[in-house]
């Protein structure tokens, strides 16, 4: 029996990784993962040490794998940690190269959108077969902001800014598809189903928590601003919509741990 070629896993152990992962092994996938911190083998999946922005351990984690899906990511340096997983990955000869970005990498113009864009540059011109998947903001990331938001006396409801969550596990469902099939350049954007205002998506958490607050409209400054209040974070046509909603999310995740 021919043994299966390796996917490697960058940011593995992330939000969006740990479900990723379990959805390749079911795939019957050999999986390796590359990680900051180190771990044993386990469920039938490798860990490679190392640090895609320094990087240390990349050409290691990179060996033998026929497709990457890079899912690492952070505040900032996703550009240049990247650029070094590209090159490792030219050098190790990988098949097919699978990336994760964000709505409107290429409109909002923010540090973090520009790097995320420039990681997509690297990755299409890297001469290596590959696939980019843009999807909006997880249920999670926005779960995170509304308990910040809630911890205030008044909730900010900064005018025009709408999101359109997803939610992770819809993601990483679509990015094992993407990575088990042939590479397809840029494919539709992946949003959650509904629009929600930031306030709305307060006000959401809050009732689930059985709270309330009251709203303070105010208005955010700058290029920043109209951007968002363009909606240039959203794609409202031509995308792959997910079916769970903030709702959905909230009755599992903040219903969950009210009754425990």
């Amino acid at each position: 029996m021919t043994a299966t070629p390796t996917i490697l896993v960058t940011g593995g152990t992330g939000t969006l990784g740990s479900h990723v992962v379990p959805l390749l092994r079911e795939a019957g996938c050999t999986v390796r993962v590359l990680t900051r911190n180190a771990r044993p083998a386990g469920d039938g999946v490798e860990y490679v040490t190392g640090d895609l922005l320094k990087g240390e351990g990349v050409e290691e984690a990179v060996a033998g794998a026929g497709t990457v899906l890079h899912l690492a990511g952070g505040p900032k340096g996703d550009d240049e940690a990247t650029r070094n997983l590209v090159r490792a990955a030219q050098r190790a000869g990988v098949r097919h190269l699978v990336y994760i970005s964000v709505v409107g990498a290429d409109r909002i113009p923010l540090g973090y959108f520009r790097a995320k864009l420039d990681a997509e540059r690297a990755v299409a011109e890297s001469g290596l077969p590959w696939t980019t998947l843009r999807a909006a903001q997880f249920h999670d990331l926005a779960l995170k902001v509304v308990q910040s938001m809630a911890k205030l006396p008044v909730v900010p409801a900064p005018g025009g800014l709408l999101w359109q969550p997803v939610d992770a596990r819809e993601v990483a469902a679509r990015l094992v598809e993407l990575a088990l099939g042939e590479p397809a350049g840029r494919v539709p954007d992946l949003t959650g189903p509904k629009l929600y205002g930031l306030a709305e998506l307060a006000q959401g958490y809050l009732k689930a928590r059985g709270k309330s607050r009251l709203t303070l409209p105010v208005r955010m400054p700058g290029k920043v601003g109209r951007a968002y209040r363009a909606g240039e974070n959203l794609t409202l046509e031509g995308a792959t919509v997910g079916e769970r909603t903030w709702e959905d999310f909230l009755a599992e995740r903040v219903g969950a741990a009210r009754v425990g």
